[in-house]
């Protein structure tokens, strides 16, 4: 399957899924599908081994989003997609409305608490260091969890331990629970700040398919590499777009049929 062609059913089953179990997040979801269509599509190697599926690890640091990352697993067959459908965030069911990793193939995490997925990644990568081994590791974050401070001191630790095999995708979407980031506390410059730090950095489209690939398969040289990746919150759907109201809303049912008509019929 093509990486648009995922982007569109992981957005279709987000907004499906979210409709459903009557959940929140779903503008978060849109505005980092088209980073975890290359991220699953094109850039994490396979493993043989069904209940370990990838050499190379990722986490959802903006736990949140994380039905994004179910739907990109349902959409590659690791999981079940009908099930994810129709148990998405219900009591009982292992898709929980932050991402989880329990009994879920492909999960190395379960986050939620903003921060915190950075640091264990910076754990991951610092082992495949010391183990010799080729593995890449990467974590998406979101503007507004930058806001923490463990973050930082994640960034300050993969620098002094050359983490050169570590990414860091920053979903810069501008908005976070409360409001714009920009009102809160704006993140200028990011592309200067993380360097300050030690990092390597590229700011791109973050919808661009051939510029997140271009910049997930560069391979920095002793330093963590950060992606700035460029993005709207609710992408795909116009009646959402930079619409921070469905931060903490889903679609309603009479508006799901448009949603999905302009998702489904996006170029």
């Amino acid at each position: 399957m093509k990486t648009q062609e995922l982007a569109k059913k992981i957005r279709e089953d987000c907004l499906i899924a979210t409709n459903m179990a009557k959940s929140s997040h779903i503008g978060s979801m849109l505005s980092i599908a088209d980073l975890v269509a290359v991220l699953y599509g094109e850039i994490l190697r396979r493993n043989k081994n069904d209940a370990v599926p990838f050499y190379d690890k990722f986490i959802l640091s903006k736990g949140h989003a994380g039905c994004a990352v179910f739907s990109a697993l349902a959409e590659l067959g690791i999981v079940d997609k009908k099930e994810l459908l129709e148990t998405y965030f219900q009591n009982g069911s292992k898709f929980s409305g932050h991402v989880s990793s329990h009994n879920i193939p492909g999960v190395e995490l379960s986050t939620g608490t903003l921060g915190h997925g950075i640091c264990v990644a910076d754990g991951l990568a610092l082992a495949r260091k010391l183990d010799q081994s080729d593995s890449r590791v990467f974590t998406i974050v979101g503007d507004g969890e930058l806001n923490e401070g463990s973050v930082w001191e994640a960034v300050m630790f993969a620098a002094s331990q050359k983490l050169d095999n570590l990414t860091i995708i920053v979903d810069k979407n501008n908005y976070q629970l409360m409001g714009k980031t920009q009102d809160i506390s704006p993140a200028d410059n990011l592309d200067e700040r993380f360097s300050a730090f030690g990092c390597e950095t590229m700011v791109i489209d973050g919808h661009n398919h051939d510029e997140i690939k271009k910049a997930l398969t560069h391979k920095p040289n002793g330093k963590p590499l950060v992606v700035i990746a460029n993005t709207i919150k609710g992408k795909g759907v116009s009646f959402m777009e930079n619409n921070n109201s469905y931060h903490g809303k889903t679609v309603s049912d009479e508006l799901l049929p448009q949603a999905l008509k302009e998702v489904r019929e996006a170029k």
